[in-house]
């Protein structure tokens, strides 16, 4: 994010204001999108999916758990 400062008070227009206000809404789209990708797991594989279904029946069928 970009600070701007000015040294003494300016009075800005109103195409200025648009694009400062535009700034920060796209500002904040992409940071909500960051954040929503850093939450998600990454995909699974269909190979490691099933795999994984295997060693869960086996688990269960060691202690005598079937599956119906």
């Amino acid at each position: 994010m970009t600070a701007l400062i000015a040294p003494r008070s300016v009075r800005t227009t109103r195409f200025e204001r648009m694009l400062l206000t535009a700034a920060a809404g796209m500002d904040r789209f992409v940071a909500t999108r960051l954040e929503r990708r850093g939450t998600t797991p990454p995909p699974a594989s269909a190979r490691t999916t099933a795999a994984d279904a295997r060693a869960d029946a086996l688990a269960l069928g060691s202690i005598g758990m079937l599956p119906r």
